[in-house]
């Protein structure tokens, strides 16, 4: 399986996150299945013309979002995502409502705040 992965110079935001962001939803979407092998940091970054450091900050982030594995010597491999988001985005919001309403907000005033914070991030 080849990744069909496009990195746009003219983006504002910069390759290693374009990078990031691509894998992700294709391991989100199960175009990439749990289990797949990623393609070393080296020959990932000759392939898309990128430095081997920009990969390898993709890997890391993706890796500490629960996206990827590394398995050693064995490779970089696609991990069951959707639970580990699915859990580090809801102890976020947990986080975020407990201190909304510490800090006193009505419970639409705190939703709103989150909807202008996630419409802003989705937008970049």
């Amino acid at each position: 399986m080849t990744l069909r992965i496009a990195i746009d110079d003219e983006a504002a935001a910069a390759p290693y996150e374009q990078l990031r962001t691509q894998i992700s939803e294709l391991a989100r979407s199960g175009a990439l299945p749990v289990g797949h092998k990623l393609p070393t940091v080296r020959g990932f970054a000759e392939e898309l013309g990128l430095a081997a450091n920009t990969v390898a900050k993709a890997y890391r982030a993706l890796e500490s979002d629960g996206v990827i594995e590394t398995r050693g010597r064995n490779g970089t491999f696609v991990a069951a995502a959707g639970d580990a988001a699915d859990r580090k985005a809801a102890a976020a919001a947990q986080e975020y409502a407990e201190q909304a309403r510490r800090l006193g907000l009505a419970r639409a005033q705190a939703l709103s705040l989150a909807e202008d914070a996630v419409r802003a991030a989705y937008s970049r």
